[in-house]
């Protein structure tokens, strides 16, 4: 036991407190001492397969993707995670497959958008959450499109600012923008958009 709990306290320092049962088992970590971990508080189960060490503020985004990986944070989500938007959400926004399922759709925290398959890892980066942990959201350019795409179910002035403040931004890329707008046929919109608010 004093042997796997070592285990655990190594593969929770290298993965910033956190822990996956599969990294346990691959470690060969028994169920039981999680189990037995847990029951006296040395472990939180955040979600099944999910722990954090007791003293780590939990990461409300990164636990999210682990629970829906085939989710991009996107939307009002991603205006957050790329400073374009200076307000927490209060409801975690992910983009999903057409057809895909997940059993977060019913959660109050969470609100879903679908996309094409063929289209849903347009744009998609490696960035960090608040808390420095690494997540896949949309690049600032496919965020924008989606929000204005999905404008009326969204936050319209949030959404506006975000464009203001991206259309400031020395290092944006409108090229880029109006190419997404393209592939989202909403290239006229988004010229409009950029000519009233640069």
């Amino acid at each position: 036991m004093s042997n796997q709990k070592e285990l655990i306290a190594t593969l929770l320092e290298n993965n910033h407190g956190y822990l996956t049962t599969k990294a346990a088992h691959e470690q060969g970590v028994s169920g039981v001492t999680l189990h037995r971990m847990t029951d006296r508080g040395e472990l939180i189960r955040l979600a099944q397969g999910l722990y954090v060490a007791p003293e780590i503020i939990p990461d409300p985004y990164f636990i999210a993707q682990y629970r829906c990986p085939q989710g991009i944070f996107s939307h009002e989500t991603a205006l957050f995670l790329h400073d374009l938007s200076d307000r927490t959400p209060l409801q975690l926004m992910m983009t999903i497959p057409t057809g895909g399922y997940t059993r977060l759709l019913t959660d109050s925290d969470m609100l879903f958008f679908y996309s094409k398959p063929s289209l849903v890892d347009l744009g998609s980066l490696e960035m960090a959450t608040p808390f420095g942990l690494s997540v896949i959201a949309y690049n600032r350019e496919r965020t924008l499109c989606d929000c204005l795409r999905a404008i009326d179910r969204l936050d319209k002035d949030l959404v506006l600012t975000a464009l203001k403040r991206y259309a400031k931004d020395p290092e944006c890329n409108k090229a880029q923008l109006l190419e997404y707008a393209e592939v989202f046929k909403i290239r006229d919109v988004v010229r409009r958009y950029l000519e009233v608010l640069s």
